[in-house]
């Protein structure tokens, strides 16, 4: 386990990120006044579910009337028909 101090932690946050990510280290701990102070570790990945098409055959889409466009437009516009 390496122990790095805060500054040294600070200046190089992203090489030690990647030594994390390559597994050269698996956790590194940043030390304030040379106590411990925090512990960097990857973080496990989000398992990935599917969420596309998790309701489909659920619901079914209501057919389109075309008929009814016309009086809607004058619903939403507010013209009189």
């Amino acid at each position: 386990m390496r122990v790095v101090n805060m500054l040294e932690a600070k200046s190089t946050l992203s090489r030690l990120i990647e030594a994390l990510e390559s597994g050269r280290d698996t956790e590194i701990l940043i030390a304030r006044n040379g106590k411990p102070a925090a512990r960097l570790t990857l973080i496990e990945p989000l398992a990935v579910t599917q969420r596309l098409g998790v309701a489909k055959g659920v619901f079914v889409a209501p057919t389109v009337d075309e008929a009814d466009d016309a009086a809607v437009t004058d619903l939403l516009t507010g013209d009189d028909a």
